[in-house]
């Protein structure tokens, strides 16, 4: 490749953000309790986290251990040797190779680790009992972010993801109602009345549908089905955009923001002068996407719905001016 189609180096990150990735890790690492003896036994992070490998993996080998969590293996040596010391490993020949040996958690060690693999997970449950079930949700799937984003560098170069919007097919509305109703559920509490105010609005749309003024997309990646959007006709001279949904597994990727350009793409060239949506508060991530493109907060007023103590707004968008 010659100098000229070489991509350009990535930028190197902003002392800002160096700092925010530092102050995250002592913020977590103080959190969970890891420059103290871990889980307030005898042992490291280190040792449990062997401890843990050896109990979970059917044919454990030391060297794919250290490969796994990182260790250098004469350090990993001196831990399995001091399991073995109190009675906790046992070693056994591996039939297809006999240069390396298989590790086994006797009953002894099995004994040591099962305390404190139950207090992991009080830990982790004491953790989250501290949230409402939307504010759970909404860290798994942030740790879940982190995750992805952190380890991708890491992992073999995979087939770019590729995402499609297309019109709507037999089914999809459905799908779209289903998912309404699945994630506001689970992310928020919302109970069935949401998803029957959803499911009236798509029917409305199919059996009143305007050719020219009105419109939906499915969001596809890599070819299922995540995400929806529509935009349906207010009046002459305005638009409104609705049902914005995407799944979890797409987030972070930038549909949401394509779906709402895709929108105002749409009503700018259908005529309308203006575009309204109506949203609540708590969604946080959309209320971002709408703020980003020029859309106003105009209207906002508490109500009880959907099961919840919920404050509506109603945000526009100048599309044009009046001629």
């Amino acid at each position: 490749m010659s100098p000229e189609s070489s991509p350009d180096p990535s930028p190197l990150p902003s002392p800002e953000a160096v700092k925010a990735v530092r102050r995250f890790n002592r913020f977590y690492t103080r959190r969970i309790g890891v420059l103290d003896p871990y889980l307030g036994s005898e042992f490291s992070l280190t040792d449990v986290r062997v401890l843990y490998e050896l109990a979970h993996r059917e044919q454990a080998v030391a060297s794919e251990i250290a490969k796994d969590l990182g260790l250098d293996g004469g350090y990993l040596s001196r831990v399995l040797r001091r399991f073995e010391h109190a009675g906790w490993l046992q070693r056994e020949s591996d039939p297809g190779d006999g240069r390396q040996s298989l590790l086994r958690l006797t009953e002894a060690g099995h004994a040591a680790f099962a305390p404190l693999q139950e207090k992991s997970r009080a830990e982790a449950r004491a953790l989250l009992a501290q949230l409402a079930p939307a504010q759970q949700q909404q860290l798994i799937e942030a740790m879940r972010t982190v995750e992805s984003l952190i380890d991708a560098p890491a992992r073999v170069p995979q087939k770019p993801r590729t995402a499609v919007l297309r019109e709507p097919a037999p089914g999809d509305i459905g799908w779209v109602v289903q998912q309404h109703g699945e994630i506001y559920a689970r992310e928020y509490g919302w109970n069935s009345e949401f998803e029957a105010l959803v499911a009236d609005i798509a029917a409305g749309f199919l059996r009143k549908f305007k050719p020219g003024l009105e419109r939906c997309w499915i969001a596809e990646l890599d070819g299922e089905r995540v995400g929806a959007v529509f935009v349906v006709r207010k009046s002459a001279t305005v638009a409104q955009l609705r049902m914005l949904i995407l799944a979890p597994r797409a987030r972070g990727l930038g549909l949401g923001a394509r779906l709402t350009d895709e929108c105002i793409q749409f009503a700018r060239q259908a005529g309308y002068r203006r575009m309204e949506l109506w949203t609540n508060s708590c969604l946080l991530a959309a209320r971002g996407i709408y703020a980003a493109r020029g859309f106003e907060l105009v209207k906002s007023e508490p109500y009880q719905g959907f099961g919840q103590s919920l404050v509506g707004e109603t945000w526009s968008l100048r599309l044009s001016q009046p001629s």
